[in-house]
């Protein structure tokens, strides 16, 4: 079976989980969950992270995490790799701790940040574990809502930024988003190709981006195309004949579709199409 797709550039933003191997706990103690955090912090000062939220459930842990140098595959073996040989060592145990490779949806901040924080903090509340996620210790939200200071190695400034300049404000404004969140539905269900989390322009963005990957050869030929926009996609927001022209050949050339797939759903003759992707088409002014 083919491993995930792994995106990894300069600024990437994730959504992480990993979970224990046969779905047995990964935190036994509270002792456990402060080795973790442990290393956590150690890979953040090491690969140079921006850590934005995280949770520490049972069986799994949620981390949303920023890579400015694009390493995000070397920081995770680091993590999972010694929090697994201090758990062992601790508890008296052999064998691997995690569950294969952890999940890794790359993000586009401008869609999907606040969604997904929202999403990690409240894990306890709907896993039933507390009546509200300020009562959670293992996770970012109280630091965040300002109910404790911050540790150094967790960024809560660009998150609160987002509701207001004036902190205390912010912190309001981020709690009573979290409050009135607890029903929204799961961000994760509208992930492209199971990982990419973003509008058409992302995902194409990160379609490329996987088109080059060093794993690409792994996958069917069918499976590589990940995250190719649909020609819905492609075309929703064309209103001239200039952006037209652009996206028939972004269709065509980057996107690999065939020309009477393009004339078909445009309703045009595949002989144009033939033309304006290949830069021939003149419709005389």
């Amino acid at each position: 079976m083919a491993r995930p797709l792994r995106v990894e550039f300069n600024g990437a933003l994730y959504h992480v989980i990993a979970r224990g191997n046969a779905k047995q706990d990964i935190f036994l103690t509270d002792r456990d969950r402060e080795r973790f955090l442990y290393w956590l912090k150690d890979v953040i000062k090491t690969y140079n992270l921006i850590l934005h939220a995280y949770c520490l459930m049972g069986n799994h842990y949620h981390l949303f995490v920023e890579t400015p140098d694009g390493n995000l595959s070397r920081a995770m073996r680091d993590l999972n790799g010694n929090y697994t040989q201090d758990f062992n060592a601790r508890h008296a145990r052999v064998g691997h701790l995690f569950q294969g490779r952890y999940k890794a949806f790359v993000i586009d901040k401008d869609s999907y940040l606040l969604a997904v924080m929202l999403y990690i903090v409240l894990n306890p509340f709907r896993a039933g574990l507390v009546k509200h996620p300020r009562d959670w210790k293992w996770s970012s939200y109280r630091a965040t809502a300002g109910y404790v200071k911050a540790p150094e190695w967790l960024c809560v400034d660009d998150t609160l930024l987002l509701f207001a300049k004036n902190r205390k404000v912010a912190e309001r404004e981020y709690r009573a988003y979290v409050r009135e969140g607890i029903s929204a539905k799961d961000p994760h269900e509208e992930a492209k190709h199971g990982f990419i989390m973003g509008d058409a322009r992302f995902t194409h963005f990160i379609w490329e981006l996987t088109n080059g990957a060093e794993d690409i050869k792994e996958h069917p030929r069918e499976e590589r195309i990940v995250g190719r926009p649909t020609l819905e996609e492609i075309f929703a927001d064309v209103k001239t004949k200039e952006e037209r022209d652009y996206a028939i050949m972004l269709a065509r050339g980057r996107c690999g579709y065939l020309t009477t797939e393009i004339a078909q759903h445009l309703n045009v003759d595949r002989t144009m199409i033939g033309k304006i992707s290949r830069g021939t088409y003149n419709t005389g002014g």
